[in-house]
């Protein structure tokens, strides 16, 4: 598989302050990766650091093969990096199927693909942005950045704050996103397992160094590891409930 996005000896931060410190990975057409770690670990900053909104110090970042740093941020969503912001940031003044196709791009995503994924916004098409719940407004996010046909999806928090119903119909379409249509993404979720069970492989992240890498799978089966980085107790077989 063709290499999409890698970090070598990643150091990236706010101004004169380092928030990632020698951070690197390797991630594939068609991988999946879930970054996990306890708030303020630097998640949400990894995510940033790759759409260009903080400061590089030292290191690399490769996009396909080419080297990332400087280019703007309008360049880096051209060139087919997508992101969902832990905010979300729809136009509450644009309808749900304007805020879809305000910049949408031709390729397989389109209204649609979209409305198969997420039932509901098809269902709210005509409703305003602020006339939808936070869930929808979630499934929102994800669909308009599907519509800018990226090859990497980047989602930070996309289950923050929701209902377990909503829950399940997110991970449900991001889920269909990856089984069915092969979509590539960087999921950072505080809820660990769903982040291990919607990807494939897993980094964590402990004060902005990656500390452990590891098929997401054999994550979810090592209760000593979960609890030890990120404070998850798995009930052993035969404990009381």
């Amino acid at each position: 598989m063709a290499e999409l996005l890698a970090l070598e000896g990643l150091c990236a931060g706010y101004g004169e302050g380092i928030v990632l410190d020698e951070c690197s990975f390797t991630l594939d057409e068609g991988e999946t990766l879930a970054v996990l770690g306890r708030n303020g670990a630097g998640k949400s900053t990894l995510l940033l650091t790759a759409m260009g909104q903080t400061r590089v110090r030292r290191g690399a970042i490769r996009w396909c093969g080419q080297d990332l740093i400087g280019v703007p941020r309008h360049r880096r969503a051209a060139l087919g990096l997508g992101w969902v912001p832990q905010e979300r940031e729809i136009f509450d003044s644009l309808s749900v199927e304007e805020n879809l196709t305000v910049a949408a791009r031709p390729g397989r995503w389109d209204l649609a693909r979209v409305y198969g994924l997420f039932p509901r916004l098809r269902l709210r098409r005509r409703h305003w942005g602020n006339e939808l719940s936070g869930g929808e407004q979630q499934m929102l996010a994800i669909g308009r950045a599907l519509m800018l046909n990226p090859r990497l999806l980047l989602l930070d928090e996309p289950l923050e704050g929701l209902a377990p119903v909503i829950v399940e119909e997110v991970c449900a379409g991001i889920e269909r996103m990856v089984a069915s249509e092969g979509q590539s993404l960087v999921l950072v979720e505080q809820h660990v397992q769903q982040a291990l069970a919607l990807t494939q492989r897993c980094i964590v992240l402990e004060r902005g160094r990656i500390v452990h890498a590891a098929g997401s799978s054999d994550m979810a089966q090592d209760a000593g590891r979960l609890d030890r980085w990120l404070g998850v107790r798995q009930r052993l077989e035969g404990e009381p409930a």
